[in-house]
C-alpha cells in the first residue's frame, strides 16, 4: 500500500488527517466521544515519502483497530495497543506474501527490505519479526 492509498483509505473512513505539531512523537491518533478517528501529523514527517508512509500507518492502525489509551494507562496497556497498531501497518505495508516474494528474488539485506517497500529499516526489523516470530521484539532479534 502506498501513500496516496492510505490518504484514501483515511478519507474512506471518515479519518481526518491534520497538519499538527508533534515534535516528540511525529504523529498521533485519538477518536473523539463520537466516535470520529483524527490524526495529527507534524511537519517533520511530512516528507511524502517513507516516513509519512509509515507514521500515517501506524496511526491509522489505531483508528481501524479502535487500539487508543490515555496518558494514565499502565505501559504494558499502553504496549498492546501500540503493537495492535503496528501490526495492522504491517499487514498493509509488508503484505507476508510480498515479502516472501523479495526474499524469493534474493532481497534479504534489512535496507534492501526497508528500501524495496518503501519504509524504514526500524518498521522493517518489526515486520520481520512480526512474520518470523510471532512478535514485535525486535530488540531480542537485532
Amino acid at each position: 500500500m502506498e501513500l496516496p492509498a492510505l490518504y484514501d483509505f483515511a478519507k474512506k473512513q471518515n479519518i481526518e488527517v491534520l497538519p499538527f505539531p508533534l515534535k516528540q512523537n511525529g504523529s498521533m491518533s485519538l477518536m473523539s466521544d463520537s466516535g470520529q478517528c483524527f490524526v495529527g501529523m507534524d511537519a517533520s514527517v511530512l516528507d511524502g515519502d517513507v516516513r509519512e508512509k509509515v507514521h500515517l500507518a501506524h496511526e491509522l492502525g489505531h483508528c481501524a483497530t479502535g487500539s487508543f489509551y490515555n496518558v494514565y494507562a499502565a505501559i504494558d496497556h499502553r504496549q498492546r495497543h501500540e503493537n495492535r497498531a503496528d501490526k495492522w501497518a504491517i499487514r498493509r505495508l509488508v503484505p507476508v506474501q510480498a515479502l516472501d516474494d523479495a526474499v524469493a528474488d534474493g532481497c534479504t539485506e534489512l535496507w534492501s527490505l526497508a528500501e524495496r517497500f518503501g519504509v524504514t529499516e526500524t518498521f522493517m526489523r518489526k515486520a520481520v519479526c512480526y512474520y518470523v516470530h510471532g512478535n514485535l521484539a525486535t530488540t531480542l532479534y537485532f
